[in-house]
């Protein structure tokens, strides 16, 4: 500064040495540029001159800018003429332009170079200056983005939760630029969606969850959302950055800001994983490039703290549940170490009760003991030990320790806790609730004190129960639990056999005694004593003999049963393996109709029927093996079978023995026999195979019409398979839902008007398409779920008929299966009144059948309904009983004439009176008309001229979808 002062100290005029004393002063370049032009307006005349200037401004992202002129408007005039006053290394540079008037002559020469000297100067010495403190600014605004990142690292680390250290960030973007409204959005690209995870603002005052996900389509205006989809930071007043995303004004997404500022967040391999925004609501606060250029920097800092914290969140949470993992672990192997202590306790007391059966010197010290035994393992304070006598007819109690009733004395058997534990051979586990049912229901009577809690179980020998092991509990504070129940029954199997044991070892004793006593008498007898036994032993062989035929024989025909048949099979099977040439065949044979004899005269009677059927099936089959299956089914073991056709000449001969009456109990009676036959082949591995595909056949021969013989075939597996499929399908079309109603139109015959629907059944299968009710409700029938099917499809057509019109009704079948339930009208009230239909909309069909069965709960059912709103229609009228009576007592509302009167009416010389008979007879009864099946304007006609107002048929419409009705 010295140097300058001494070039700005030199002679000078008046009014230079007052120019000099000013730049002495001058510290800022607009107030040079100002004295400039005043010394050259005072000393040279020269009315415009300008100083232009540049110095750098060194941004975050290495730019440089910061042009200035004062004053302006004559740096870029071409007129003006102009001097550099000096060009820098580093690129500063100053340059002075001005506009020579007449009046300038006077100031060329010495004076005008000093007064440019000095310029040069004064300004060199202020551009330096400036440069300097925007260096010393660079590198103050770079440490203090140094501190910031650092910070944003440590609290990534921290313990801070989540929502603490975005708050945290958001302090820290606050140190950096103005930040008052801010917020982070995390970006899905997968599914294109947001998530505010941070979010302040001082006017907008929406709140976002930061696990609500919310979708790109929901937020079609979002400039957030805008931004991120460009992939570059956005900065300037909302309205401006819309126009260049090219977005509308939403209201619904906040305020307009008067500033904006917008940066991605970009992730791994370029992937933009979200944004970070600022914005002012100030006028008179705006962002910088250099606040766009510190937030882009920052930003990649704060998703590298959010990655970090979220992948420390998730090694917490995985650490979390490997701890309730291995919490668990530690409770199973807790548990396994208390069962396997209990196991142990328990085994240590079944070897301790050997032990005492075998050591103990009397019953009682047995006893005694196996009390002491079971104490440990459960409360047994009170327990006794109860055993049948040996005439079974008292109840005896060898063993009994009591709180109450410390003695037990023998009585007769009655109907107590012990005898109904004995009785029925079970285990009861009761507390007083259940003991007061007992009691009540008369199934036991009470002895003694009621207890609290009863546990008592079987003491079984020989598969017989023979006395009663039992606990009880006076107290409501000592319950048995099923582990107890468990942990008895078990003890008392093992107490059984000590009891089989010490009985069996004092008998030991006793003979043995009396053996002594007698022995020379016994020797005497040995003689006898051997012929006895020679006897016992030859009776032993029959016994075993006859034991072996009631095995393999049936009891009540004689004829061998199934095991000796399977049996047979089996080595008929390995014969054919070995020898193909050496065939065989099954026989199945079921008589037709036998359940009607049961239930008609009875099973005794039935069972002498049996009798001589089998005896009749025997010589007919002779000399092949004929064995009872079961009930009324036999089978019959061809084998050894040169010829198949053997094996069909049985079968008739089988159905031709049953052709004479069975006379029993002096009445005759008939049947007849379906036959189904199944022959040998390779296929086979199992005896039972055989019998089904004979079965499956003889199934096939009553389908025929009985008394035949029917072969198995692929056909009959084909068929099989089918069937069982269907049902399989059928149990899977109901959880499905495939089961959808199609709709008929019901029409005024006269103009064709619409009045109601029909909802006909349909089934959409996945594989085979639409399915009449023909192909599978027989199906349904057999395996019992027609009903719910039924219910499906009233509920189905009730929620689709909403959208019908309002003056149509919609009618619905109702199967007599479904009638028989006695709150029918209020289960098919209910599920009208849920799908929001008005009952008045809604009738029902039924059929004449359906009608006759319990007729009085059908009256009152279909008046309940009535009263509801709800009409019945009569379908199918004309092909049943048609009487008049139902007709007069039920509440018919109209009755639909069969599709084949209707049908008739097309024909030549056809005659019209039954259908002429019929609306005559509604007519009289005041109930509407239907006329069903119309196919042709003919039919139609015919209708009309006898007076029928009201029909439907595929002539108006097929059944259709609701969607596809016109």
């Amino acid at each position: 500064m010295s140097s300058v002062q001494r070039k700005l100290g030199r002679e000078t005029g008046e009014s230079g040495r007052g120019f000099v004393r000013d730049l002495l002063h001058v510290s800022e370049i607009e107030t040079l540029a100002e004295l400039a032009l005043r010394e050259a307006r005072d000393r040279f005349g020269i009315a415009e001159l300008a100083l232009s200037w540049n110095t750098e401004r060194i941004h975050v992202d290495g730019r440089s800018d910061s042009r200035g002129c004062h004053p302006p408007g004559l740096a870029d005039d071409p007129d003006a003429q102009r001097i550099p006053l000096f060009n820098a290394a580093n690129g500063m540079r100053a340059e002075l332009a001005w506009k020579p008037t007449a009046a300038q002559g006077k100031a060329h020469g010495h004076e005008w170079d000093r007064f440019l000297e000095d310029l040069a100067v004064v300004a060199e010495r202020i551009l330096q200056r400036d440069s300097l403190a925007q260096s010393v600014r660079r590198l103050e605004r770079a440490e203090h983005v140094q501190r910031a990142l650092f910070a944003i690292a440590n609290m990534a680390s921290s313990e801070l939760d989540m929502p603490e250290m975005l708050r945290g960030i958001h302090e820290i973007v606050g140190w950096l630029m103005y930040a008052e409204n801010f917020f982070i959005a995390l970006y899905e690209p997968e599914r294109d969606s947001l998530r505010f995870l941070y979010f302040v603002d001082t006017v907008d005052q929406d709140t976002f969850s930061p696990d609500r996900e919310i979708a790109g389509v929901d937020l079609p205006n979002s400039l957030t959302l805008a931004m991120i989809r460009s992939g570059e930071s956005q900065m300037g007043p909302s309205e401006q950055v819309r126009d260049a995303l090219k977005i509308p004004r939403d209201d619904s997404l906040g305020p307009e800001s008067e500033d904006w500022l917008g940066v991605p967040m970009i992730g791994a391999a370029a992937a933009i994983r979200g944004a970070i925004v600022v914005q002012s609501y100030l006028p008179d606060t705006r962002y910088s490039e250099e606040d766009r250029a510190i937030l882009i920097y920052v930003a990649q800092h704060i998703l590298t703290a959010l990655e970090r914290k979220q992948a420390k969140t998730d090694l917490e949470i995985r650490v979390g549940e490997r701890t309730r993992e291995l919490a668990d672990a530690l409770v199973d192997l807790q548990q396994e170490v208390i069962e396997r202590q209990r196991n142990e306790r328990l085994q240590r007391a079944l070897f301790r009760i050997a032990e005492c059966a075998a050591a103990a010197d009397s019953m009682s010290d047995f006893y005694a003991n196996v009390h002491a035994i079971v104490g440990d393992l459960l409360n047994a304070r009170n327990f006794y030990i109860a055993l049948v006598t040996e005439d079974g007819k008292e109840l005896e109690f060898p063993y009994s320790v009591d709180e109450i009733n410390p003695l037990r004395p023998r009585r007769p058997l009655a109907n107590g806790m012990t005898e109904y534990v004995i009785g029925t051979g079970r285990a009861l586990l009761a507390d007083r609730t259940r003991i007061d049912e007992l009691v009540g229901s008369g199934d036991v009577q009470r002895f003694g004190t009621r207890a609290s809690f009863w546990l008592g179980v079987p003491l079984i020998c020989s598969e017989k129960t023979v006395g009663v092991l039992a606990v009880q509990s006076y107290t409501a504070d000592s319950p048995f639990s099923e582990r107890d129940q468990e942990l008895l029954t078990f003890v008392a199997y093992h107490i059984a056999n000590g009891l089989e044991r010490k009985r069996a070892q004092n008998a030991l004793v006793h003979d043995n005694v009396e053996l002594e006593a007698r022995v020379n008498a016994r020797t005497r007898e040995l003689a006898l004593a051997n012929r006895d036994l020679t006897e016992q032993i030859k009776e032993r062989e029959r016994i075993e003999a006859r034991l072996t035929h009631e095995a393999f024989h049936d009891t009540l025909t004689g004829l061998p049963n199934r095991a000796l048949l399977l049996q047979r099979l089996g080595t008929a099977m390995q014969r054919f393996r070995q020898y193909p040439e050496q065939g065989y065949a099954v026989l199945f044979l079921d008589l037709d109709r036998f359940k009607v004899v049961n239930d008609s005269v009875g099973h005794l009677v039935g069972d002498e029927m049996l009798k001589q059927a089998a005896l009749r099936l025997a010589s007919a089959s002779a000399p092949f093996m004929v064995a009872r299956l079961g009930g009324d089914e036999f089978a019959v073991l061809v084998d050894s079978l040169p010829n198949p056709a053997v094996a069909t000449r049985v079968a008739q001969r089988l159905i031709d023995a049953l052709n004479d009456p069975i006379r029993v109990a002096n009445k005759e009676m008939f049947t007849s026999a379906s036959v189904g036959i199944a022959y040998a082949d390779v296929q086979y591995t199992r005896a039972e195979e055989l019998l089904r595909d004979a079965d499956t056949a003889m199934y096939r021969a009553k389908a025929r019409g009985r008394q035949c013989y029917e072969i198995f075939d692929e056909n009959l597996r084909a068929e099989a398979m089918r069937a069982l499929d269907l049902e399989n399908d059928l149990r899977h079309a109901l959880v499905r839902r495939e089961f959808e109603p199609h709709f008929q139109s019901i029409v005024s015959l006269t103009d064709g008007e619409i009045l109601g629907y029909e909802a006909l059944l349909r089934w959409n299968h996945p594989k085979h398409g639409l399915l009449l009710p023909a192909d599978f409700l027989g199906v349904a029938e057999e395996i019992g779920c027609i009903e719910q099917i039924d219910w499906q499809m009233f509920a189905l057509a009730c929620e689709q008929a909403r959208n019908l019109p309002d003056s149509t009704y919609v009618s619905i079948n109702v199967s007599a299966r479904r009638l028989r339930v006695p709150n029918f009208d209020e289960i098919a009230l209910r599920t009208i009144e849920a799908s929001g239909l008005p009952p008045r909309r809604v009738r029902l069909e039924v059929t004449e059948g359906a009608l006759l069965d319990q007729p009085e709960q059908m009256r009152s059912i279909l008046l309940r309904l009535r009263m509801a709103g709800v009409l019945v229609q009569l379908d199918d009228f004309g092909t049943g009983y048609s009487s008049l009576s139902y007709l007069h007592r039920f509440p018919i509302h109209s009755l639909k004439i069969d599709r084949s009167f209707i049908a008739d009416l097309a024909e030549p010389g056809s005659s019209p009176a039954v259908v002429k008979a019929i609306i005559a007879l509604a007519e009289s009864l005041d109930v509407e008309v239907i006329g069903e099946g119309i196919e042709t304007p003919q039919q139609r006609d015919a209708l009309i001229e006898l007076g029928c107002a009201i029909g439907q048929g595929f002539y108006y419409s097929r059944p259709a979808l609701i969607a596809n009705l016109a």
